[in-house]
């Protein structure tokens, strides 16, 4: 394939393209996060509260899906895909991208429980096209495609800081070998957990050096078999939490269809309605059961102790339902509230006998995620980046194969409607693993 002068002239216009498309969503992230510090922390402190009041989202919420019910209902492409068919590379044209960054500019910042993942990678999509059109190259299926998928792998790799969860991600996303690269994959995946398990035990009982690849890092305290033996119990519990929001999901999807503009503002209203009860509960900030979950994710990590149970028991409760309502109304990703609320399962149930804080936390999320996504590998490799410690990466894989195999097994739930019809420049939309 390397000596075909057209993959040659391909490979290079995708390495150009990635520049200005790298550029646009660094300051999409910017405008994102500016924007709902503005809104979250500045507003609320300008009004003289220590943090956003009780009755703060619904307000916003309300904003938020009448702006994108209307998007959806009268601008092409509907915004982006819906959140709870899971993350896709096609299907987006370059005419939607105003469709799409209306609906994330506003729907994400006033308080939808999404992340900028998905908003990111049509953005991408679309902005490869646009300026392949500019640039008047060939306009064929293959080209399209290939085209979409770098400058989606360009944008999402802003997000995530790092080259090879972007392109993997995509890889996964866009079902390079179909069927069948999860069919490999997946038992390489587990063997691979495996056998890090039992070479770590060996190394650990006989005291016997094979060389390490160590520089020197300080370490947390060793993994013992009581974390291992928890994966199977923690694991496909959090798998199965996680799966149920989305089909709810699909039913508020369902539900949104038949009257847009008026059943999505009345799903964020609902998803307000569940963050105000929180915060009404708890008596702490509604912004913990509201947006992403990223910032709050790092936080619950750096400080746990901050989190009594009752206020983790409420999160997961009221930030589930919300994120539940927002996956099938509003438009963003399925990526962040999901790690929160595995992150937060696991600072729950880290006090079970033999389990510590890291462990708990490292399956909770690699269990949530990949029942959110249906990608083992991407989520391997997102929960281990955001981890940042390699003594858990067994563990992480177990829990992601168990909760893949898990969620692959239960219904998924009515179908989620199209985005609209077909278009000369779509960018082809293969079957994802959610499909």
């Amino acid at each position: 394939m390397l000596a075909r002068p057209e993959y040659r002239k391909a490979l290079v216009f995708c390495g150009l393209i990635g520049i200005p498309v790298a550029l646009i969503a660094f300051w999409f992230l910017v405008a994102l996060n500016q924007l709902e510090r503005l809104i979250w922390t500045d507003w609320p402190e300008h009004l003289g509260h220590k943090h956003a009041p009780w009755w703060w989202a619904l307000p916003l919420l309300t904003v938020a899906g009448l702006v994108v019910g209307l998007v959806a209902a009268r601008l092409p492409g509907r915004g982006g895909h819906v959140p709870a068919g899971g993350l896709h590379s096609g299907g987006i044209t370059r005419k939607a991208l105003p469709g799409v960054l209306i609906a994330a500019l506003v729907g994400l910042p006033l308080g939808a429980v999404l992340g900028p993942e998905a908003p990111l990678i049509a953005m991408g999509t679309g902005l490869a096209l646009l300026f392949a059109r500019l640039a008047r190259a060939p306009e064929t299926e293959a080209s399209t495609a290939l085209l979409g998928a770098a400058g989606a792998a360009a944008a999402v790799s802003a997000l995530f800081g790092n080259p090879i969860v972007g392109a993997v991600l995509l890889m996964e996303v866009a079902g390079v070998g179909g069927p069948q690269l999860f069919a490999v994959m997946l038992p390489a995946l587990l063997a691979s957990g495996v056998g890090d398990l039992v070479f770590t035990g060996f190394v650990r009982w006989t005291g016997l050096e094979t060389g390490s690849l160590d520089i020197g890092l300080p370490k947390p305290p060793p993994l013992d078999w009581a974390d291992v033996l928890w994966v199977p119990v923690l694991a496909p519990a959090v798998a199965l939490f996680i799966h149920w929001l989305f089909v709810g999901g699909r039913f508020a999807a369902r539900f949104v269809a038949t009257r847009t503009v008026r059943n999505t503002t009345l799903c964020a209203l609902g998803a307000a309605l569940c963050i105000t009860l929180y915060a009404v509960i708890t008596g702490r900030s509604p912004a913990e059961a509201a947006l992403s979950g990223e910032a709050a994710l790092s936080h619950l990590a750096q400080d746990p102790h901050a989190w009594p149970v009752g206020a983790l028991i409420a999160v997961l409760a009221f930030k589930g339902l919300a994120y539940a309502l927002c996956l099938g109304s509003l438009r963003g990703g399925p990526v962040f509230p999901s790690l929160f609320l595995g992150g937060a399962a696991g600072v729950l149930l880290a006090p079970l006998p033999g389990l510590g804080l890291v462990p708990a936390m490292a399956v909770g999320m690699a269990a949530a995620v990949t029942a959110a996504l249906r990608l083992p590998v991407s989520s391997v490799i997102l929960v281990v980046l955001l981890l940042g410690n390699v003594d858990t990466v067994a563990l992480v894989v177990l829990a992601s194969v168990v909760s893949f195999v898990l969620a692959q097994r239960l219904p998924e739930g009515p179908p989620i409607p199209a985005i609209g019809e077909p278009s000369a420049d779509r960018a082809p939309d293969p079957v994802s693993p959610r499909r």
